[in-house]
């Protein structure tokens, strides 16, 4: 009997080991997915969230109460156009780098304040130049890492 609920036992402890080995991929594995690395004209690599996805174009970075220094999010436009930003719901500040298809920069918004009133009262920053891509940052670190019109990204 004892022999009968060992053995019992230890199929379905091992029967718990195996589905917690397919389960759950970690946050970091997940991470990985959803981000690239992009290579500043300085060397230092930002890891940023890709967004792609209509869904994930409009909801950008709101409603987050941080960006680490090394993180960012690049936006992935279909066509090269005239895309203004705006920071409403934004709770931090942002450095946006607009780029076009050759990934050379084109524009650069600085510092851009977050805006939490109502959606009439926040103004729309860059666009002014045709941009496939939009890297942003935390505020300063455009400045940080030396990033100016005409150089290259490299994700």
């Amino acid at each position: 009997m004892l022999r009968k609920f060992i053995s019992t036992f230890g199929l379905a402890v091992l029967g718990l080991l195996a589905l917690n080995g397919c389960g759950g991929s970690s946050n970091h594995e997940l991470d990985v997915l959803h981000t690239r690395d992009v290579k500043l004209s300085d060397g230092a690599v930002i890891h940023a969230e890709t967004a792609v996805q209509s869904e994930d174009l409009m909801r950008g970075l709101k409603y987050r109460e941080s960006l680490a220094p090394d993180r960012g999010m690049i936006f992935f436009h279909s066509q090269e156009g005239h895309y203004p930003y705006w920071m409403f719901e934004c709770k931090i500040s942002l450095d946006m780098i607009w780029m076009d298809h050759a990934r050379r920069i084109v524009e650069i918004e600085a510092n851009v304040p977050p805006c939490l009133g109502a959606a009439e009262t926040c103004p729309s920053y860059g666009g002014h130049d045709e941009a496939m891509y939009v890297l942003e940052l935390a505020a300063g670190q455009a400045a940080k890492h030396g990033l100016r019109k005409g150089q290259t990204l490299d994700f």
